[in-house]
């Protein structure tokens, strides 16, 4: 599925973040010390390889809402944006950070250059963020940012399961009819 707003396309497909060799910059939902894990953060350091942990160090630790970028190493990525979103119940205000996730990473992305960002669906996982309102914080964040985009003409999320993936594409057409 995707929507085009002022000129920028917003797809949504299921899928695997370290494997969108048609995009320039990965986000990764990281932990605080920018380390591999497990989920996202676990799948993009297995592909990046150990090179982008080492990048990663002087960059550690960041905090809710924050993001860094580094290369790709050997993803098909130039670049891998970390956003480390909040802690559902724990890091206040949670939309808010949730939000700056997003925004972060745009802006970081536009200051590169760059032409094609993907995220997943950062906090759902481990965090705990319940799945339909890091949707509608995701989307929002990113539509509102959409205006100020000049080189990023592509915005995919690649959502892990069939479930997470029909909540954006509901949520999507509810707020880009």
């Amino acid at each position: 599925m995707e929507k085009t707003v002022s000129g920028v396309k917003i797809e949504c497909i299921q899928g695997n973040i370290a494997a969108q060799d048609d995009i320039y910059a990965v986000v990764n939902a990281a932990n605080a010390q920018l380390r591999m894990g497990g989920g996202v953060a676990g799948a993009i350091h297995r592909a990046a390889g150990p090179e982008l942990e080492r990048e990663c160090r002087p960059l550690a630790p960041i905090r809710p809402g924050e993001a860094v970028i580094t290369g790709g190493h050997n993803l098909p990525n130039s670049h891998v944006i970390h956003c480390l979103g909040p802690v559902y119940g724990a890091d206040w205000p949670e939309d808010e950070l949730l939000g700056s996730c997003y925004r972060n990473a745009l802006r970081l992305a536009e200051l590169k250059g760059l032409e094609s960002i993907a995220f997943p669906a950062i906090s759902t996982g481990a965090f705990g963020y319940p799945l339909a309102e890091a949707t509608e914080v995701a989307l929002k964040a990113v539509l509102e940012k959409i205006p100020e985009l000049m080189k990023l003409k592509k915005i995919r999320f690649v959502l892990f399961s069939e479930k997470d993936l029909a909540r954006y594409r509901e949520t999507l057409s509810r707020l880009v009819p």
